[in-house]
């Protein structure tokens, strides 16, 4: 299987397609030129603002590390590592900056053994059970679109007031069941409004 010519193969006056295939420039519609010059140059600005954007992404959050830090040596404690969400506010208020951490996790094992205490819960509760919790727990166990527990349901079951030593059991195993396999840094931006309403101020280009 012949592999597609690479930039510095290609020879002078051709051009080569997206099936891999060489094509004389002669040959190529004009329109089809003033697309390919386009497309290569909203590309190009891209690039740079998404390097942009990255170096600020970068920098604000080392300002923000070093603001933090600052201000924890105003009370003579020294802080290790990032130490979660932090929210700053201008002297006038007019703005807001938010540094959020949002952990991603899920369950192991011992969700399994949490299911099964629940499961011997709402049997043994058939007659006497609130449908409302019953819906609850159901809902939670069920799998989103890609087959994945929904971590958020499963996790709001605790907040139930349920004495059941079972249930208690249950609650333990979800909680010894998370796992933390990973997170995200955002930094956002808002300006309050004449309402008093804080408006986000979007990076995102869908949202400027």
């Amino acid at each position: 299987m012949s592999k597609s010519p690479t930039t510095t193969d290609i020879p002078a006056g051709y051009r080569q397609d997206a099936q891999g295939r060489l094509v004389h420039e002669s040959q190529i519609k004009p329109i089809d030129q003033a697309r390919d010059a386009l497309v290569a140059e909203l590309v190009a600005k891209g690039r740079a603002v998404q390097a942009k954007l990255a170096d600020y992404k970068r920098q604000a959050f080392a300002d923000i590390d070093a603001f933090v830090a600052l201000s924890a040596e105003q009370y003579g404690v020294h802080l290790g590592g990032r130490k979660g969400n932090v929210t700053l506010l201008s002297f006038d208020g007019r703005y807001k900056v938010v540094r959020a951490i949002a952990e991603h996790i899920q369950f192991d094992e011992r969700l399994q053994a949490a299911k099964a205490l629940i499961d011997t819960c709402l049997r043994d509760w058939t007659e006497g059970a609130r449908p409302e919790i019953v819906t609850l727990v159901q809902d939670a166990f069920r799998v989103d679109a890609a087959g994945n527990i929904r971590t958020g349901n499963v996790l709001a079951l605790r907040r139930l007031d349920i004495a059941d030593a079972r249930w208690q059991r249950a609650m333990q195993a979800i909680g010894d069941a998370v796992q933390v396999v990973g997170s995200k840094s955002y930094v956002r931006l808002y300006e309050r409004d004449d309402a008093g309403q804080y408006q986000p101020i979007s990076l995102d280009i869908a949202g400027v």
